[in-house]
């Protein structure tokens, strides 16, 4: 060990991160030591919040720390446009494109049978509830285009049949690509180039 506990410590944890290896870890760190006892304490308290105050919105799913998300809470948003996502990034995403007025449902997960993930292991059935008793109902699926967003796709698209349009994102978005890596523009151009689903 070349450095203090403490320090490799915090390093560790720097590392459990996504993306982060043993260098990016180490500057992270060192850059920590360098903080003054007020940013120090801001940090903490703002990773001690995040675990403790953010919980699924009781709508949508999303992240929140309220029980109902700011944009299922928005009276202006059309609440008859429902964007279908796999997880919350993919919320954050589109939030940053500005132009969706909609509102959103998260899955949290997609059907994938080979890794015994099912329709009832993620959330599909709060969508057909939402989608009760709503004739001007559109559902966009903004799923990933792989095998498992597609058997998603279908499966979501058999239960809405009748009960309004289901579109999907277009195929400008290359196959296999993750919806929270794409560029703004490519996004934005998917949402206003959506084609309505025919389902058999």
């Amino acid at each position: 060990m070349i450095y203090p506990k403490s320090l490799e410590e915090l390093i560790l944890y720097f590392k459990k991160l996504p993306g982060v290896g043993e260098k990016s870890a180490e500057r992270l760190a060192l850059s920590v030591v360098k903080f003054n006892e007020e940013d120090i304490n801001g940090f903490s308290k703002a990773l001690v919040n995040v675990r403790k105050k953010l919980q699924k919105c009781s709508r949508c799913a999303s992240l929140t720390d309220s029980e109902i998300c700011n944009i299922c809470n928005n009276k202006y948003r059309n609440h008859n446009i429902i964007c279908v996502v796999e997880d919350y990034k993919s919320v954050f995403m589109f939030e940053k494109i500005g132009n969706f007025d909609g509102v959103y449902h998260v899955l949290e997960g997609l059907i994938s049978p080979i890794d015994g993930i099912n329709p009832d292991d993620i959330n599909i059935s709060m969508l057909i509830e939402r989608c009760k008793n709503n004739d001007k109902l559109e559902v966009i699926v903004a799923l990933k285009p792989t095998i498992e967003g597609e058997a998603t796709t279908m499966y979501i698209t058999k239960l809405l049949k009748g009960r309004g349009k289901v579109s999907r994102l277009s195929y400008g978005i290359p196959m296999g690509t993750e919806i929270d890596y794409l560029d703004a523009l490519t996004l934005e151009r998917a949402l206003n180039d959506r084609q309505e689903i025919n389902s058999a």
